[in-house]
């Protein structure tokens, strides 16, 4: 099984139907949407508005996924689209940058990376923050994709995955990524496979690179594959895996943290508005007003600077 949850010949008979904005899921309680979202990461601002638009339009909650995106349900709509009055007040939320390239944005991130948030790997380089940090990477990345109209082609279920070297995503299925050897390091993944070393400033040229060289192998139409693994060869030569990898880590605990964060588990039901609200006005208790989305159905929410350095909140 390849890790991106096919086996590598699998023969495709239509394209993904993964749903987003400008194109739901006509579910039978109305139209699911689909946010995604670089890392995790949502301003406070941008779930308190999305709050809003969950309870005006829809069930009133707000759902998450495993990819650490998030959802709504039971949006109206016609003929299989929102309204245009829906769509307006979603991407009022900041969460529609790319239109074009909305179905694309899959990019998941070691959640808090750089942010001292999660404790650190006891060999990390960045404190609190893993070996690198690895937000102006998945930034880039994301401004990088969306910048090309062709890649706009890639399937709405090819995910890019970035581990900042702790280990917690280094076994999580991927299409591409990096893991981070050090502060400057990193090493990239295709597929099953492990690919060359690069410096982390450079990594999302090179995996962009390599997802231009999926566009090109995997053709056209609804036979196309979705997946790096379903490809009849290796995008590039494998290479050895690096002695400096991380072993792989547990998930994230649910609960407080070191250093004062906490790890909320979201229910199936999802999180209504007031759920939403309180955990919006905690993180705007801790600058810069973030919270971070994670691949286990649940929400980072960091403490306060002083919390992280062990001062007196």
């Amino acid at each position: 099984m390849s890790p991106a949850g096919s086996p590598p010949s699998t023969r495709r008979t239509r394209r993904d139907r993964c749903p987003g904005v400008l194109r739901p899921w006509p579910a039978e309680d109305g139209l699911l949407v689909r946010l995604r979202l670089i890392g995790g990461r949502i301003g406070a601002s941008s779930l308190l508005a999305l709050a809003a638009v969950a309870d005006r339009y829809g069930t009133g909650r707000i759902h998450v996924t495993g990819r650490a995106n998030l959802q709504l349900r039971a949006l109206p709509g016609d003929a299989g689209r929102l309204g245009p009055e829906v769509v307006r007040a979603l991407a009022e939320t900041g969460l529609l940058p790319s239109p074009s390239h909305e179905l694309v944005r899959n990019v998941m991130v070691s959640p808090g990376t750089g942010t001292g948030a999660v404790p650190a790997d006891p060999g990390g380089t960045v404190p609190g923050g893993g070996r690198a940090d690895l937000r102006p990477v998945a930034s880039e990345l994301d401004t990088m994709l969306c910048s090309v109209p062709r890649r706009a082609d890639l399937p709405g279920r090819f995910l890019f995955v970035l581990d900042d070297g702790r280990g917690d995503l280094i076994d999580h299925p991927c299409d591409l990524g990096i893991v981070a050897l050090d502060r400057s390091v990193a090493q990239l993944r295709f597929g099953e496979h492990w690919g060359p070393l690069v410096p982390i400033d450079e990594a999302p040229a090179a995996l962009l690179r390599l997802a231009d060289g999926f566009l090109e192998r995997s053709g056209e139409g609804p036979a196309a594959p979705w997946h790096v693994a379903e490809l009849p060869a290796p995008l590039t030569g494998p290479e050895v895996p690096d002695r400096r990898l991380p072993s792989p880590a547990p998930p994230l605990p649910y609960g407080p943290l070191p250093g004062g964060a906490r790890h909320v588990r979201v229910p199936d039901e999802g999180l209504d508005r007031p759920a939403a609200e309180a955990l919006a006005e905690e993180a705007l208790a801790a600058e810069p007003g973030e919270l971070f989305v994670t691949p286990w159905r649940g929400v980072l929410v960091p403490g306060s600077p002083a919390s992280r350095t062990g001062e007196a909140r």
